[in-house]
């Protein structure tokens, strides 16, 4: 059986192929392109845009993914879509997408939860067989553990996700959106050291990230390190000071520094309440997904507090943890195999589509 995954729930349209063998092996991955709309340094991306973006590539990425996988339409099993979370207007139009093609190849759809897609990905690829998993993007962070058929949502962010922390703090310092946000911000960060005071908020296994990103927002501004024509010169005082070796501990902050901070701030947060959802459940297995997951730090300091519970982290790198086509294959492949159909009527999405909302039929 062969499984179309079609992604674009946020700024990037994905496209991924994936083949499952009769006798339940390992499936192969035959695709899994993915294209980025990207906006100008000190800019968010809009709806509409995004939008506009992803109609324009999606027929071209199904051609591109189908010749790349190289299958014939009448090899394809099940066409898996995105059904939700996500942003509505890019959401639409990659569902369109997906209804077109199943009307004219006269194959079935399969909505698929955005979240379910990641953890499953996450699975696949890392072997990891009942983690306690931390899903953390742009859009969402929850502490995740699986129970009775249903992905049981244990702590999660009570305003804006991490990722949407880090991304908002990458247009106040003018950081490139190319490749993305949060990797720019870490690469920045490794060039830190002095730890600047946060905001460190954590309400039982919840988190909240506006408070941190006003603070740090205000700390920038009243720096000076806000804008285009600051970004260039702190960069440049940056590099003379990686090329100090005595560096001067009283100097004010740098961009470098306030990422830095920012990070182990909020990724401490993270820890904490994984580590509490650990010992919750009795799991010595973390599995870290969603864009923020492909970051080393949170994955260094994550496998630093699972060793000392004597546990494991599993993760992986940019090419799964971020979003892409496969994953919503895999996902969608696992509920395909279980009869389970989304009729052309109900092949709608929505914004707020939950990961416990979700039936999870194929695991014991």
């Amino acid at each position: 059986m062969i499984a179309i995954g079609m992604e674009g729930s946020a700024n990037k349209v994905a496209i991924g192929i994936m083949s499952y063998p009769s006798d339940d092996s390992m499936p192969q991955i035959l695709a899994n392109v993915r294209h980025t709309y990207n906006s100008p340094p000190g800019e968010g991306f809009l709806p509409k845009d995004v939008a506009r973006h992803h109609r324009t590539w999606v027929v071209k990425m199904v051609r591109d993914a189908l010749k790349e996988a190289r299958i014939r339409v009448e090899d394809v099993s099940c066409i898996c879509f995105t059904q939700g979370p996500g942003m509505g207007a890019p959401l639409q139009s990659v569902v369109m997408a997906a209804r077109m093609m199943s009307l004219l190849w006269g194959k079935p759809l399969v909505g698929v939860n955005h979240c379910v897609g990641h953890i499953e990905m996450g699975r696949l690829i890392t072997g990891a067989e009942n983690p306690v998993v931390l899903y953390v993007s742009g859009g969402n962070t929850q502490v995740i553990a699986y129970s009775s058929k249903r992905y049981r949502i244990f702590g999660e962010t009570l305003d804006i996700a991490v990722g949407n922390c880090l991304d908002r703090f990458a247009r106040t310092l003018y950081i490139p959106n190319d490749p993305f946000p949060g990797y720019n911000i870490e690469q920045l960060a490794k060039k830190g050291s002095r730890l600047v005071e946060l905001p460190y908020i954590v309400k039982g296994m919840d988190c909240s990230f506006s408070g941190i990103l006003a603070a740090v927002d205000a700390l920038a501004v009243s720096l000076g390190l806000n804008g285009e024509e600051a970004a260039r010169l702190d960069d440049e005082r940056i590099d003379q000071e990686q090329s100090n070796q005595n560096q001067d501990p009283d100097a004010k902050p740098t961009r470098a520094d306030l990422c830095f901070s920012l990070q182990e701030t909020v990724y401490a947060m993270l820890v904490e309440i994984t580590e509490r959802a650990m010992a919750h459940v009795g799991s010595k297995q973390v599995l870290i997904v969603g864009g923020v997951g492909s970051n080393e730090r949170l994955q260094e300091m994550m496998g630093i507090m699972a060793r000392d519970r004597g546990g494991s982290v599993f993760a992986t790198d940019e090419r799964y943890c971020i979003d892409n086509g496969v994953m919503i294959a895999q996902a969608g492949m696992m509920a395909y195999k279980t009869g389970f159909r989304t009729p052309l009527k109900e092949s709608t999405c929505t914004q707020r589509f939950r990961t416990d909302e979700v039936f999870v039929d194929w695991r014991d």
